[in-house]
């Protein structure tokens, strides 16, 4: 009975620090940035688009479709180091827990 106790202890201890976390990566910003920095995206740590920099050398009529891939690669960048970021976060939060292989943690 006290293992059980225990466990459901440390269940709750760790759902607050999952709470926690959560928050932090909301409140995550990252930069992802394409074209040698001729594009730039902001992003907030689950992926939403909070703001784009373009270089005004893009600007140009024939330019159109290198921009549009630039963004798209910038905005890639952006979402790649939020999910790096919230995959480093969650390896700590679970270290030493018994998680199988595979497993999808609720967040």
């Amino acid at each position: 009975m006290r293992d059980i106790m225990g466990m459901m202890g440390k269940v709750k201890e760790m759902q607050a620090k999952m709470e926690k976390m959560q928050e932090e990566i909301s409140a995550l910003e990252v930069d992802g940035s394409s074209g040698g920095g001729l594009v730039t995206v902001r992003m907030d740590g689950k992926g939403n688009l909070k703001g784009i920099k373009i270089d005004p050398s893009l600007f140009k009529e024939d330019d159109v479709e290198i921009l549009e891939d630039l963004i798209v690669a910038a905005h890639k960048d952006g979402k790649d180091k939020a999910e790096a970021i919230t995959a480093e976060k969650t390896k700590a939060l679970t270290a030493g827990l018994p998680i199988p292989p595979g497993m999808k943690l609720p967040f």
